[in-house]
C-alpha cells in the first residue's frame, strides 16, 4: 500500500538542498509527486520547500524515515516537518452570533471538501445548537463575554481534543495566557482587509473612508490583535452607492471565501510560517 507524505522544509539558502532531499527520498524507494520551492535571495537568503511524495508503507518504517531525515535537517540547520497525508486533523470551531462562516464550514465538511475531523463546535450563543446537531456534531454552549471569557473552561474543551482551532467569527479576543497554554495553531477570519481596519466594525470605517475595495482576511492568531501572519485574502470593489448593509453582505461572502481558502491550504500542508509572514505554495 502506497502512502503519501508531505515535507515542509526551510533553512538558509545554500547549495545542494534539493539534491540531498531528492536522494534521500530515492534511497527509501519513494517517488516525488509535486515539488515547490522559493528563495528570498539565492545569495544568502532564506529557502522554502514543499515536497509531496509516495512510499510503500509495507516496506518502509515511518519512524526510521523520520530518524534518518533528522540527520539531513540538522546538516542544513533547518526547520522541517513531515506529514502523513492520510491523517485527518481535528478541527475545533469557535463561533459567536454571526453564523455565515459556520454554515459554510459545515457545508464544506459535510460535502467532503474539507477533509478534517470536527470534535465540536463551541459558541457563546445558544442559537447555533440546532444547525450543529443537524450535522451530528457535538455542540457546546459557553456563555462567555468580554468581561468573563471563561478561558479555563474553553481550554478544557480544546486542549486534548483538537489539533487546531478556527475562529469562525468568534468575537472575543483570546488572551496571551490562553494562546500559550493551548500552544497550537489558531486561524481567525477578520471582516476587513488587513493590515487596514483592524478591530471592530471595519465595514463602518471603510464606509467613512470612502474606500473603493473591501476585503476579508484569514490569518493565524497571535498576541497582537489582528496582526498574525496572513494566510488568505479576498477583495471586492464597492462604490459610493453601497451603504453599510451592502458592505456587510458583500463582506460576508468574502469572509467565507477567504476562510475556506485558508483552511484548504492548511489541511493540504501548503503553509510555511516565517517571521510574521506565510509562504503559501
Amino acid at each position: 500500500m502506497m502512502r503519501t507524505y508531505i515535507l515542509l522544509f526551510q533553512c538558509q539558502d545554500q547549495k545542494g538542498i534539493v539534491a540531498k532531499i531528492s536522494d534521500f527520498i530515492l534511497k527509501y524507494g519513494g517517488n516525488i509527486i509535486t515539488a515547490d520551492q522559493y528563495s528570498t535571495n539565492p545569495q544568502g537568503g532564506y529557502f522554502f520547500l514543499r515536497i509531496e511524495f509516495i512510499l510503500d508503507a509495507q516496506e518502509q518504517d515511518p519512524e526510521a524515515l523520520l530518524a534518518d531525515f533528522t540527520v539531513i535537517g540538522k546538516g542544513f540547520n533547518a526547520e522541517w516537518k513531515l506529514y502523513d497525508k492520510a491523517q485527518n486533523l481535528r478541527l475545533g470551531i469557535l463561533v459567536s452570533e454571526p453564523d455565515h462562516c459556520l454554515v459554510d464550514l459545515l457545508y464544506l465538511w459535510s460535502s467532503g471538501q474539507l477533509k478534517v475531523k470536527i470534535p465540536f463546535v463551541l459558541s457563546n450563543f445558544e442559537k447555533h445548537r440546532k444547525l450543529v446537531t443537524q450535522h451530528n456534531l457535538p455542540f457546546y454552549y459557553l456563555p462567555a463575554n468580554k468581561d468573563n471569557r471563561r478561558e479555563t473552561e474553553l481550554l478544557a474543551y480544546c486542549a486534548n481534543t483538537t489539533d487546531f482551532l478556527v475562529l469562525a467569527r468568534y468575537m472575543l479576543v483570546l488572551s496571551p495566557d490562553f494562546l500559550q497554554k493551548y500552544n497550537k495553531d489558531i486561524i481567525n477570519i477578520h471582516h476587513g482587509f488587513l493590515p487596514f481596519f483592524k478591530g471592530a466594525d471595519p465595514y463602518g470605517r471603510a464606509l467613512e473612508e470612502g474606500v473603493k475595495v473591501i476585503g476579508a482576511t484569514a490569518h493565524f492568531v497571535s498576541n497582537q490583535l489582528d496582526e498574525g501572519p496572513i494566510i488568505a485574502q479576498e477583495v471586492e470593489p464597492v462604490s459610493h452607492k453601497d451603504n453599510h448593509q451592502d458592505l456587510v453582505r458583500k463582506g460576508q461572502n468574502l469572509e467565507q471565501q477567504a476562510l475556506a481558502h485558508a483552511l484548504t491550504s492548511y489541511l493540504d500542508y501548503r503553509i510555511i510560517r516565517h517571521e510574521n509572514k506565510t509562504i503559501v505554495f
